[in-house]
């Protein structure tokens, strides 16, 4: 079986994110880019299912500009065998992701699909839900445990608003992983420099989808979060009752 992992190229999270001073976008010249923490999960969730025999390749794809090659030979340091790079210079959205996978999945066939449950740079949460609905095939997101039941069979415990929820997808299917699944590996000097003869290939986002659809939404405007205020001490509950009324926040 083929697993297919899908990760993106983010500022890293523990960069303090800065506005540009025309409010265009988010400053990233001279910032440290990773991979999506929640993909690196996915990687490694990939790579110890073929550990244990029940994958033999594993593929990681990424769409964005040609930088991005960075985080792909980082993943295939950590261990996945080859890479492919969809070539855009214009952000991607995830519906155009989604349609971009979905023929990426058509030429490799993979058995599996696993990307992270959202990215952190727009928080989105919606191309893997997207991508198994394009694919017609089962969907498992927010994935905390994932076991092999059968040779097409996977029981995934999800994460949930009210706990934990077991359910069990027939392959092929997309599963988007959350942060307990497991915690991603270190990468070692000798695995980054074996990584360089991996295969990397690089295609056109215009060659894999003809017809990409512009941009749906258009962001105007970038702002920082405001200060938040200083706090202010009271004297009793009263007075507490009583700015809160003056704030509108009671009645």
């Amino acid at each position: 079986m083929k697993i297919l992992v899908a990760i993106k190229r983010v500022v890293d999270y523990n960069v303090r994110v800065q506005v540009k001073p025309d409010g265009s976008g988010v400053a990233t010249d001279g910032v440290k880019m990773s991979i999506n923490p929640f993909d690196e999960i996915a990687i490694e969730e990939a790579l110890r299912i073929k550990e244990q025999g029940k994958a033999d390749e594993v593929v990681v794809v990424t769409i964005g500009s040609n930088d991005s090659q960075q985080q792909l030979r980082t993943a295939m340091a950590m261990g996945a065998d080859r890479a492919i790079l969809v070539e855009s210079d214009q952000a991607v959205q995830p519906l155009q992701a989604a349609q971009v996978l979905l023929k990426v999945i058509e030429q490799e066939q993979p058995g599996l699909v696993i990307t992270g449950k959202q990215a952190i740079d727009d928080d989105n949460n919606q191309t893997p839900q997207m991508l198994a609905t394009l694919w017609n095939r089962p969907q498992a997101t927010f994935a905390s445990k994932v076991e092999f039941t059968g040779d097409n069979q996977l029981q995934v415990t999800r994460e949930v608003d009210a706990g934990l929820e077991t359910i069990q997808v027939e392959l092929p299917a997309v599963v988007s992983t959350d942060l307990r699944l497991n915690e991603p590996r270190f990468v070692k000097l000798p695995d980054i420099m074996k990584a360089k003869r991996k295969p990397l290939d690089v295609k056109a986002i215009g060659d894999v989808l003809p017809n990409a659809e512009g941009v749906a939404i258009e962001v105007l405007q970038h702002e920082s979060p405001q200060p938040r205020q200083k706090g202010i001490m009271v004297e009793s509950v009263d007075e507490l009752i009583d700015i809160l009324k003056d704030k509108g926040l009671v009645s």
